[in-house]
């Protein structure tokens, strides 16, 4: 499990649920505005459906080979969502594909774990499937030796620029 992931982890397993619910809004503050150069692009590419809340998630892989994303939801309206979303992020952003592949599949369950969110556990589940979706296809696409450049949307080829 990447460290970034097991701190924000163990993190949460030491609150109580009224603390992990006032740190969920704390969190979901400082969830980073979408760049305007992926603001022109289809939504549909990158937009999570089985979230209950409309959720796009946007990919950009860095000339050094690491993963940033950047996530369009409404943080009023849905600040849970804003703040799993900020700290997923804040876990890989800026790491290796093999971070966002480290993560466990019961992410979801493990951080939302007693604050009541079950039913919204498909959609966050979604969400990480979709990061390490496009970690896989970033790891897939670096030759061995360098690094890949720019990123894709889903379905879109290996070092096509999702943004112009």
């Amino acid at each position: 499990m990447p460290p970034s992931v097991a701190r924000a982890l163990q993190y949460f397993r030491g609150l109580s649920r009224e603390e992990k619910m006032q740190a969920l809004v704390q969190y979901s503050k400082k969830l980073e505005a979408v760049p305007e150069r992926f603001r022109n692009l289809d939504r549909a590419d990158f937009a999570i459906p089985e979230c209950q809340t409309q959720v796009d998630l946007y990919p950009d892989v860095r000339p050094d080979g690491t993963l940033h994303f950047y996530a369009a939801v409404d943080a009023r309206r849905s600040p849970t969502i804003a703040a799993f979303l900020a700290i997923l992020l804040g876990a890989v952003n800026d790491q290796p594909p093999a971070t966002a592949l480290g993560i466990p599949g019961d992410f979801a369950r493990q951080m939302m774990d007693s604050i009541g969110l079950g039913a919204r556990e498909a959609g966050l589940n979604a969400m990480l499937a979709r990061v390490k979706r496009y970690a896989a296809q970033a790891a897939a696409s670096a030759p061995t030796g360098s690094a890949p450049t720019g990123s894709a949307p889903p379905g879109g080829a290996p070092g096509q620029r999702a943004h112009s």
